[in-house]
């Protein structure tokens, strides 16, 4: 058959394959031999199951365990082992984020080209005879991290396209799970769960990964040792890590409160509470980001430490208190937003119900507000994917160095590329909120101030100080264990709860799908 031989002559000139080749194999052997030795019996026996898999050219995985116990650092072994061989691996994720913390990584979507607007019978948008495809046909293995987070029909939308990616170079592939490729999906499913507006509980469990056809072809690891058990602890602290970790477990996996049927009342421990009745806000705020006025221009301060908050609208109440409290100048900017062009084919459609003033009202989740006010030293969160390679996705965090008319420059101060500097410029955003009945376009800087961040936003990130604002509750399964294990150690952790009357209490909802662990 030709067809791998054509593949292996046009190699050299696919731009793809060259990106993913180009990595220094000695250093990289060094690497893999060094990590080796220090993986657990668990993730070594995981380890050569999946490269066993890729002798066989087939398999499908789940590597399933919380965080702490090494998924990253497995997933670089397996990248190392296979790169030291000169061969390919795509180190994808479901979040810009999590893809942040592999070499070469991607988010799903961007890699694989995995329409947004998703159904049953989606298919990628891969060209069979582009250098993706050639990319895709070469690779040894694809690992896939934040799994739980996406739709099942993203996957599925994958299996079809490389049967019929990998149908030309073996045509008995078709009842093949991904077409013979061998892929690792990653993450925790106590985690937040793929998000679907307005769906109902059995909705959002049916579009779990564990409720595909798939998943009968996925072979389950499970990775249980705490890794940072093991790392210069002394005694008191490992334990103290295990019973805070243990804790977090039994809360992702709806153990405490009595019989979970979906939501529980949890009691939470009184010594991370916020108990200040007087003006417990501040006292968040404080525990958060003590002396802010006296260390905002150190970059290390805002690097590890965020509030959050199940909602959007009281992020922006947390974000516009510190804003005020913070030193410095307000530069206002406001967003010009504009009725997509083809809204006015439509017969019925009258421009003149949708003036400026009611576009410039609508505030979006994942879109910027009209009106974002910014002072110099400020932290804000990117809401859109700019440059992935150089760290600026959707969730990565910077500080704002100088606001100019045009572009803002600030510093990366999250992932892999902490402390470089970048120019953040004006965007055209389309919102794809299925809520407004019609498409507009705003320009506007694609950031919001981030001294706050709602629970969804935080998924993938490690901190070290968190507080946790209640004003409501959490709404949707693994908001809480999410929030709550954003942090390493209790020590690092704060909750202010009210309850439906505003005043404080120790008692909050967790939210937990049960079913979704059924196959695990």
């Amino acid at each position: 058959m030709p067809y791998p031989d054509v593949e292996s002559v046009s190699s050299s000139n696919n731009r793809l394959i060259t990106e993913e080749l180009d990595y220094d194999v000695p250093v990289i052997k060094n690497d893999y031999d060094r990590m080796f030795l220090a993986l657990t019996n668990e993730q070594r026996n995981i380890s050569l199951n999946i490269m066993s898999a890729i002798q066989e050219n087939r398999g499908v995985f789940i590597v399933y365990g919380y965080g702490g116990t090494g998924k990253t650092f497995l997933w670089k072994t397996i990248s190392a082992s296979i790169r030291s061989e000169g061969n390919l691996v795509l180190n994808v994720a479901s979040s810009g984020i999590a893809s942040l913390l592999f070499p070469g990584g991607r988010t799903t979507h961007s890699r694989f080209i995995i329409p947004f607007e998703l159904t049953e019978d989606s298919f990628c948008n891969i060209n069979p005879d582009g250098e993706l495809a050639s990319l895709i046909r070469k690779t040894s293995l694809i690992i896939w991290d934040e799994a739980p987070m996406v739709h099942k029909h993203a996957f599925e939308a994958l299996d079809r396209t490389f049967k019929d990616l990998l149908r030309c170079v073996n045509s008995t592939i078709s009842n093949i799970p991904f077409g013979g490729k061998v892929i690792v999906f990653g993450g925790d499913f106590r985690q937040i769960l793929p998000v679907v507006p307005g769906g109902s509980r059995q909705n959002i469990v049916n579009a779990s990964l564990s409720s595909s056809y798939l998943w009968e072809h996925c072979k389950v690891h499970r990775l249980t040792k705490n890794m940072r058990l093991t790392v210069g602890r002394d005694q008191p602290d490992i334990g103290k890590i295990r019973d805070f970790a243990n804790w977090l477990l039994d809360i992702g996996e709806g153990k405490l409160g009595g019989p979970n049927e979906g939501e529980t009342i949890i009691n939470i421990p009184d010594d991370i509470l916020i108990n200040d009745s007087h003006d417990p806000i501040g006292s968040l705020i404080e525990f958060v980001y003590p002396s802010i006025l006296e260390n905002y221009s150190d970059i290390n301060y805002f690097q590890e430490r965020a509030i959050l908050a199940p909602k959007n609208e009281v992020v922006q109440e947390i974000n516009g208190r510190l804003l005020k409290k913070f030193p410095g100048d307000e530069v206002e900017y406001l967003s010009s937003d504009n009725i997509c062009e083809s809204e006015f084919l439509h017969d019925q459609f009258d421009a003149n119900l949708y003036s400026p003033d009611v576009l410039n009202g609508l505030k979006v989740s994942g879109l910027p507000n009209h009106k974002l006010v910014l002072k110099i030293g400020v932290p804000v969160m990117l809401l859109r994917n700019i440059d992935q390679k150089n760290g600026l996705c959707n969730g990565t965090r910077l500080q704002v160095l100088s606001l100019g008319k045009r572009v803002i420059e600030a510093r990366i101060i999250t992932g892999t590329n902490i402390g470089n500097r970048t120019f953040i410029p004006r965007m055209s955003l389309t919102p794809s909120e299925k809520k407004i009945p019609f498409k507009f376009t705003r320009r506007q800087f694609p950031l919001a101030v981030c001294f706050a961040m709602t629970i969804n936003k935080s998924q993938g990130q490690s901190l070290s100080k968190v507080g946790l604002f209640l004003k409501d509750p959490v709404f949707s399964h693994g908001q809480l264990y999410v929030a709550l294990s954003r942090v390493q150690s209790r020590e690092g952790l704060k909750l202010l709860i009210l309850d439906k009357d505003g005043k404080l209490t120790n008692k909050t909802s967790n939210v937990v799908y049960k079913e979704v662990f059924r196959n695990l």
